[in-house]
C-alpha cells in the first residue's frame, strides 16, 4: 500500500514526526530541588505534556493537583505516594501508573528515579503563599489557563 506522501515523497508538516534524542538535550532545573526534566513533547493549544524526568534521592513534588490523567512509567528508581489517599504507593522500575483527573498528593523519590511522564494537562501545585504554579515554576493559569478552557469545551 502506498500513500500520497510515501509516493511523493513530501511528508506535509501537520504529519511529520517530532524525532527528540534527550541524550543531547541539558537537563532543566524545575522550581523543585532536586527534580529535572528534558521535555520531550509540548503542545500548548492542548496542554499535552511529555517529560522525561529526573529526581535526587530523597527529591519531592509538593502538594499537587492532577488537572487532567497523567502517566507515568518508571525506568530507574522509585516514585511514592508521601501525601494524599494512597500514602506509600510505591511505582518501581518498569512499573507504570496513571494517576486519574482531579486526583491529589505529593510525591517523592527516596532512592532517585528516572521517569517518562505524560499530562493531558501539567499538574497544579500549590504553594504556601497560596498560588498555584506549574513545575517551572509559572503561574498556572496564565500559561495554561486557556489550553484547560479549550478541554472542558
Amino acid at each position: 500500500m502506498s500513500t500520497p506522501a510515501s509516493v511523493s515523497g513530501h511528508v506535509p508538516e501537520s504529519l511529520r514526526s517530532i524525532h527528540v534524542k534527550p541524550q543531547s538535550m541539558p537537563w532543566r532545573t524545575t522550581t523543585f530541588e532536586g527534580v529535572e526534566m528534558k521535555t520531550l513533547y509540548v503542545d500548548r493549544e492542548t496542554g499535552l505534556l511529555s517529560v522525561l524526568l529526573r529526581m535526587a534521592p530523597g527529591a519531592t513534588l509538593p502538594d499537587h493537583e492532577h488537572v487532567q490523567v497523567e502517566q507515568t512509567y518508571v525506568l530507574e528508581g522509585n516514585l511514592e505516594d508521601k501525601e494524599g489517599p494512597e500514602k506509600g504507593l510505591r511505582v518501581g522500575p518498569g512499573e507504570y501508573v496513571a494517576r486519574p483527573a482531579g486526583s491529589r498528593h505529593a510525591a517523592w523519590s527516596p532512592d532517585g528515579g528516572l521517569m517518562v511522564a505524560t499530562f493531558q494537562m501539567p499538574n497544579k501545585f500549590f504553594t504556601a503563599d497560596g498560588g498555584v504554579v506549574d513545575f517551572l515554576g509559572n503561574d498556572w493559569e496564565t500559561h495554561w489557563g486557556a489550553a484547560h478552557a479549550r478541554q472542558q469545551r
